[in-house]
């Protein structure tokens, strides 16, 4: 339905505290001065987050925390949505998306990181017996939180023991103590294979928290990357330079010169701690109180003023987190429906209602029977989407599948459920899934169903489909032209 192409991104900062200077020049930063993290951040969080065009906030002198440290909430909206991946601020959130996947994925590049031997980061080293993460701003974000996390905004930087490939995944972070904080990696992702390999062998997992970065590093250690790249190789790809890397004193992993705080140390194969429950990206406290393996911190990073990047999930509909995820998501599914071969694929969103997790739709030409089943099964199970999707709706071309409404009419109206419905049993879920049922979370089947629904016209009939009422494109320009002015409230503009 939508036909565009913005090519060429352009990322105009290097670092977490770059990006909040054009923030500022956007005039789009507010700035709240005394706000506890037992409540008062939270409910900010609650407040803001939520809204697409809400601003973004940085907390100072927080109490409890050390002149001049911070906490910066709410990157993902607004105008500066689209300066944060690098492209005008008139584009609409699926040109966004599609621009991105024109720009970054179609010759998707890698360009390796480089070690330096200093870097903002290093302003500050604590070792041994001065660790205390405690300093930092760690909110309780959602009132029934069992805790205050330090880590939602956050990528954790881990070497595969056995193939010696670096990942960095966002796994949260729960602060236990002034030297222990949660480290919650889910099944399948990167990270967690790593940590998995290193326990077998009897092993610490070496392991470096980045607390506030980079946003776009962010954003990609949230995402899903091919097996054996990593991340940071990545977004140096994006920039058309190499991200700026020094050593950890620890384990030697490398980290960001220019992150704001870094955590090194070891997650031990035999301790663990009980995390949570914490309010997940579900909307709910589906995963409760568990025992989870720690990071037992050996060494602390951070520059001078330091900013905790504060990204928690709100839930229960749209918020920052799947704003971002949707926007790449989508674009990151486009991209391998497409590479493996589906053609005539227009347009893909996933909703940010479902944490753009659950509900993914696509819109296509038809060009042959079964076609829109194929695109449905690969749109599945595809590297971007496999984990915790549960249904895929596909469409014809006239639909709008960033627009929930318009995707539910064609929906309701262009299915038969008995004929236009199908299931794949046994894909991977989330912990984090509320519909999952206590005795397979017990014995760790962490599967579900998948829903994929067939909303194009019957490809046999689709001649004789009955015609839409809804306007073509020049029919709606031209009553926005005429009359849209009834709906500014106050007479023609």
């Amino acid at each position: 339905m939508v036909e565009k192409s913005n090519s060429g991104g352009n990322i105009a900062y290097d670092d977490l505290r770059e990006w909040l200077a054009l923030a500022e020049r956007l005039g789009e930063v507010r700035t709240v001065q005394g706000a506890n993290c037992e409540e008062d951040i939270g409910l900010a969080a609650e407040a803001v987050l939520r809204a697409e065009h809400g601003p973004c906030v940085v907390f100072e002198d927080i109490p409890g925390c050390p002149k001049g440290f911070r906490l910066l909430l709410n990157m993902f909206a607004g105008t500066r949505r689209n300066m944060t991946l690098g492209f005008p601020d008139h584009l609409s959130k699926w040109e966004l998306s599609d621009a991105y996947r024109e720009a970054y994925l179609k010759e998707q590049r890698i360009i390796p990181h480089v070690i330096v031997d200093d870097g903002p980061v290093l302003e500050n080293v604590m070792l041994g017996d001065e660790v205390d993460v405690t300093k930092f701003p760690a909110p309780k974000w959602h009132e029934k939180d069992g805790g205050r996390y330090l880590g939602t905004g956050t990528y954790t930087i881990t070497r595969d023991p056995e193939e010696n490939w670096l990942n960095a995944g966002a796994y949260r972070a729960q602060v236990h103590d002034k030297k222990t904080v949660g480290m919650v990696m889910a099944a399948g992702h990167h990270g967690r294979i790593h940590r998995d390999k290193a326990f077998k062998r009897g092993e610490p997992l070496p392991a470096a928290m980045v607390l506030g970065g980079d946003p776009i590093a962010f954003f990609f250690g949230g995402l899903e990357a091919p097996y054996g790249v990593f991340e940071l190789d990545l977004v140096g790809g994006l920039r058309g330079r190499p991200v700026k890397m020094v050593k950890g004193k620890i384990t030697g992993l490398p980290f960001p010169a220019n992150a704001e705080i870094v955590l090194e140390g070891f997650v031990p194969p035999n301790r663990t701690h009980p995390e949570g429950p914490f309010g997940e990206w579900t909307g709910h406290y589906a995963g409760g109180v568990r025992e989870i393996p720690v990071l037992d911190v050996k060494a602390v990073y951070y520059r001078n003023d330091p900013i905790v990047l504060g990204v928690p999930p709100m839930g229960a509909g749209p918020d920052e987190m799947a704003r971002y995820r949707a926007v790449m998501r989508s674009a990151t599914i486009k991209q391998n429906v497409a590479n493996a071969g589906v053609p005539g694929v227009r347009q893909v969103w996933c909703h940010e209602v479902g944490g753009a997790r659950m509900l993914h739709a696509l819109s296509i030409t038809q060009r042959y029977p079964g076609h829109a089943v194929q695109a449905a099964h690969v749109a599945a199970q595809c590297g971007a989407s496999a984990y915790a999707s549960k249904y895929i709706v596909v469409v014809d071309d006239d639909v709008d599948v960033t627009n929930l409404d318009h995707l539910l009419w064609a929906m309701l109206t262009r299915t038969d459920p008995k004929q236009s419905i199908q299931f794949i049993t046994g894909s991977w879920d989330s912990s984090a899934d509320p519909a999952l049922p206590p005795e397979r979370r017990a014995v760790g089947d962490m599967t579900h169903s998948v829903a994929l629904i067939d909303a194009c016209k019957p490809w046999h009939w689709r001649d004789r489909f009955p015609a839409t009422n809804a306007p073509s494109p020049e029919v709606a320009r031209k009553a926005r032209e005429k009359f849209g002015w009834l709906l500014d409230g106050n007479g023609r503009t």
